[in-house]
């Protein structure tokens, strides 16, 4: 499964970001989310990091239903066109500088995803 997630940041009147999610078996959208972010975020790698948050039930219940349907998922990519967002969603705290200390705990959930083996990023 490949899941292209990506966020416009400030994109609204209130300068709240959207999110846009779309899953694909290799050709055409199986699932398609869109949705403005419920709060305001700081930087563009906030944004980013709430867009996953916003999509990653939906990327793991995908799994877990394909999985009962008979279907193995070997691997379950999520691709991220933000270099800073990638690496705290990797490596949580540890990748985190003085612009993104103050970002919200719940938006480290995909890095447990990640450690567990249930989301790829690249």
């Amino acid at each position: 499964m490949k899941w292209m997630i990506d966020a416009s940041f400030a994109v609204h009147p209130d300068f709240k970001s959207h999110t846009g999610g779309t899953l694909s078996f290799g050709g055409g959208a199986a699932q398609v989310m869109l949705k403005k972010q419920k709060q305001n975020s700081r930087s563009s790698t906030e944004a980013e990091l709430i867009a996953v948050d916003d999509v990653v039930m939906m990327i793991l219940w995908t799994k877990l239903f394909m999985e009962w349907q008979g279907y193995p998922i070997e691997k379950n990519i999520l691709y991220q066109d933000n270099k800073s967002a990638i690496l705290l969603e990797e490596n949580g705290r540890k990748s985190a500088g003085k612009r993104s200390r103050a970002i919200d705990i719940c938006y480290f959930f995909i890095t447990d995803q990640v450690k567990k083996g249930n989301v790829k990023i690249k």
